[in-house]
């Protein structure tokens, strides 16, 4: 008679399963919550201490670390040594393992769960004895996931048997999965013992869905999800309308939320190809919406555009007018979802947006043979610290406007320039090689709108005094710039010449 081991923490669809493998003439071993849950329903099992002739010791943290167990799970049909071995010592095979694990993920995503129930739920037997028959995949079949009770079951109905390519593939997936879950354990452990560049980096995350392509048509593509996602983020947005995400518009939209997280009051921030291309702010999110397209009316056509108040209908009138992929907010009134949803390619996103300030992830990027880690740049700065530098200082209102631009150029691709005024950015120069090319672009979009208000932000230090006297020439009355170069002070005297205020902050933000 075959022999099953079955021990599950996650029992959706368990019954149907091994009462398939009963049918099928298995011996059912079990253990625990497992073992009672199988006989409520019916199902004769042998429990683990049968099987090994030890008790479960020291509160069920030992009772499958056992030659008889994994004896029976390593052992080689095809080895005589191992045969006659086995038979000396009346260690029995198993032919089958079904085995999840303890909820540790379930657990440090529980809110206030402390270390000591946590490492309660780190299985140590389940692992064990997923890798032994996984390792022995040419004899024994190995069922880590409910996904896969279907296949198995029908090829050992069909077959009496598996297939070798379904013992491998199920073989290939244990190990992915004791490789996630043991990532999981590492990275908590390490959080905890405040463990900040470890020696070795594990990463683990979950299809979310295969694209169907990438930047580019003939690039294939697929889109993880973080095992332990942040709220505020795509993978957590929900999309209520339109076609399916692109790989471009996963990123834009990423890069979009970044840019909503920096402001509290009604805002509207437009974004084409990882840039801000308008952002407007306002007391009603219609007037925010009007200043944001008014930013820059042209690269707004195909943009994905973020709203950190719910749509209402007269705001929903206006992008309806337009061509956009995206508008993500935290709700949607339903006469503008009416609306909105008569374009039927149009994406429309729900988040929630009072998870904003969470904590956030690092940042991972590949590089040919490697990633680069870094924290987000989440850094919160206050104007009132930064240094005036010129003799005339910035008035409190144009302080504020400074602060505006500051937090969009920080989400601009450096070289990276805005120029802004209280109510919405005017012009935005981003990703030249030089400086004075992005400022040249940025005031070109906003000639005609520059007035004495408008300021400029650059996301770091100038390196000539080109850029002040390009925009002061232009207009502009006040500058807010890190500071660092060794020729600050002839930017600084630029400045004076013109009467132009300038701050710096002593923080740059390069954005790559």
């Amino acid at each position: 008679m075959k022999r099953a081991l079955v021990s599950v923490s996650d029992k959706q669809n368990l019954i149907p399963f091994v009462s398939k493998l009963v049918d099928l003439g298995f011996e059912i071993i079990s253990t625990g919550g497992t073992k009672h849950v199988l006989e409520e329903a019916g199902l004769k099992t042998i429990s683990v201490e049968e099987v090994t002739g030890f008790p479960e010791i020291l509160d069920g943290r030992v009772k499958t670390l056992n030659p008889y167990i994994h004896g029976g799970l390593l052992g080689r049909r095809d080895v005589p040594e191992h045969v006659k071995t086995m038979e000396k010592l009346h260690i029995k095979p198993i032919d089958l393992v079904c085995v999840n694990l303890y909820p540790f993920k379930e657990t440090i995503e529980k809110p206030d769960v402390g270390l000591t129930t946590a490492i309660e739920k780190i299985d140590i037997g389940g692992p064990s004895m997923l890798r032994s028959a996984a390792k022995n995949f040419h004899d024994v079949t190995v069922v880590v996931d409910s996904a896969d009770y279907a296949v198995v079951a029908n090829e050992l109905d069909e077959q009496g048997t598996t297939s070798l390519e379904t013992r491998a593939r199920l073989a290939a997936k244990v190990f992915r999965h004791t490789a996630a879950y043991d990532t999981l354990i590492a990275a908590y452990l390490s959080e905890q013992a405040g463990v900040e560049a470890p020696e070795k980096l594990s990463l683990t995350y979950e299809l979310e869905d295969t694209m169907r392509y990438g930047e580019n048509n003939h690039q294939r593509a697929w889109f993880y999800r973080d095992a332990l996602p942040k709220k505020y983020a795509i993978t957590n947005a929900e999309q209520l309308h339109g076609k399916k995400l692109s790989y471009n518009n996963i990123k834009d939209a990423d890069a979009a939320i970044r840019i909503a997280r920096e402001f509290n009051q009604p805002t509207v921030v437009a974004l084409k190809h990882m840039n801000p291309c308008g952002i407007g702010q306002a007391d009603k999110i219609e007037q925010a919406w009007d200043r944001a397209y008014e930013a820059d009316s042209i690269s707004i056509f195909g943009g994905v555009i973020v709203l950190n108040r719910h749509v209402d209908l007269a705001t929903a009138k206006k992008m309806h007018q337009l061509f956009l992929e995206i508008i993500i907010a935290p709700a949607f009134d339903d006469d503008a979802y009416a609306i909105l949803a008569k374009k039927k390619n149009l994406r429309l996103l729900k988040l929630n947006f009072a998870e904003k300030d969470e904590s956030t992830e690092k940042e991972v990027v590949s590089v040919m043979g490697g990633l680069l880690v870094q924290e987000q740049d989440t850094l919160q700065e206050n104007p009132q610290e930064w240094q005036v530098v010129t003799q005339n200082a910035p008035t409190k209102e144009q302080l504020q406007t400074l602060f505006f631009a500051w937090k969009t150029v920080k989400h601009t691709k450096s070289n990276a320039i805005v120029i802004a005024n209280t109510e919405r950015t005017l012009g935005i120069g981003a990703g030249q090689p030089n400086r004075i090319d992005s400022t040249k672009i940025a005031v070109k979009h906003a000639l005609n709108a520059i007035d004495d208000t408008a300021v400029m932000a650059s996301d770091a230090f100038f390196p000539m005094d080109d850029c002040v006297q390009y925009a002061a020439e232009h207009g502009i009355k006040a500058i807010v710039q890190p500071g660092g170069s060794i020729r600050d002070k002839d930017s600084i005297a630029m400045a004076d010449r013109y009467g132009i205020a300038m701050v710096t902050t002593g923080i740059r933000h390069f954005r790559h």
